[in-house]
């Protein structure tokens, strides 16, 4: 009989994307496994474009809320439907709606006080595991087994969709797409800084090339301010003007990206595009994109990787001093190997 998987899923979009890997390795080792994923709603339509995944189950709530009633509700409509869970996040909360759901096998790491909560747990050796990518894999493996190579995350593309978002927003691809994507949701330290943004876009459109700026709305001030400091480069702003589905599409018909370490250079990696992927206060060890075709570019400051969210110097300089000219050749690097 096929085994029944409710993983309880990361709450960023880029952990979430590498959490793919997981669902692969899962259906990999048991084609007849049924995967739902515990998720924010956000999440839901991310899901949608993953093969592996049968059900994405919403957990309407805001990041970091308790909210034992809203969690013992979801775990009681649960009951009787799973087999095993494998907990991502190491919060106790993230553990609750498993126990309330009855599951009978509960995996997750040791973290805020969860005996009990869970019944298989997992002490994480770091150093043995220095990737996200491999903590998530190594959950539903067996204590002792090797540890796999990571699938590779792959996003459903709908042709029909890109289509429409085109048409609904004018987009002209006549001219080769490099999609830029200068936010980071997490904070300033992981921002390439928005005039070498600016400088590369008048780079490329030099060469023949329109740049999409790609993020939400909060990212609206920064994209911008690039669309603005590239005077008439060929820029087109789309930041807020697209869901995480149409971004999915439209960065299929991408060339390559440019990005920040954040949500969206996972996505692209997994859309199947060559990525150029810039790490200032995080580590491209921890979180690289899951793909062979990226360019990992981070400055050897002696205070990074810090993992801070602003400079502690003030200055920014492992972000600041990864030149234009640097990212240039490394997109470049990237086109001639297609």
């Amino acid at each position: 009989m096929a085994e029944r998987v409710l993983v309880v899923g990361p709450a960023w979009i880029g952990d979430m994307v590498m959490a793919q890997s997981l669902f692969r390795l899962i259906k990999m080792r048991d084609p007849q496994a049924e995967i739902a994923v515990l998720a924010p709603d956000w999440s839901l339509p991310l899901l949608e474009r993953m093969p592996e995944v049968a059900e994405g189950v919403q957990l309407a709530l805001r990041h970091g809320m308790l909210n034992l009633k809203a969690r013992w509700a979801v775990g009681v409509e649960l009951r009787e439907r799973f087999d095993r869970a494998i907990v991502l996040p190491r919060s106790f909360k993230a553990a609750l709606v498993p126990l309330f759901a009855r599951i009978p096998r509960r995996t997750g790491f040791f973290g805020e006080f969860r005996y009990g909560v869970l019944n298989d747990l997992r002490r994480l050796d770091k150093a043995a595991l220095p990737r996200m990518v491999d903590r998530y894999l190594s959950l539903a493996l067996e204590p002792g087994e090797r540890l796999p190579e990571a699938p590779e995350p792959h996003l459903k593309v709908d042709p029909q969709n890109r289509v429409a978002v085109r048409r609904t927003l004018a987009l002209d691809t006549s001219r080769p797409v490099v999609a830029f994507m200068p936010g980071a949701e997490y904070g300033p330290a992981k921002r390439w800084p928005i005039s070498h943004f600016a400088t590369l876009a008048r780079r490329l459109s030099e060469r023949g090339f329109t740049i999409w700026l790609l993020g939400g709305e909060g990212d609206r001030l920064i994209t911008g301010t690039i669309a603005e400091q590239a005077n008439d480069a060929q820029v087109v702003d789309l930041a807020g003007r697209t869901t995480l589905p149409e971004v999915i599409d439209l960065l299929s018909l991408a060339v390559a990206a440019v990005s920040n370490d954040s949500g969206l250079m996972h996505i692209a990696a997994a859309v199947g595009i060559p990525v150029v992927a810039i790490y200032g206060s995080s580590s491209p060890d921890y979180t690289p994109p899951l793909t062979q075709r990226a360019a990992l570019i981070q400055r050897k400051e002696p205070c990074a990787p810090c993992f801070e969210r602003t400079c502690r110097q003030g200055d920014y300089a492992c972000l600041e001093k990864i030149r234009p000219e640097q990212v240039y050749q490394a997109l470049f690097g990237l086109l001639e190997e297609m």
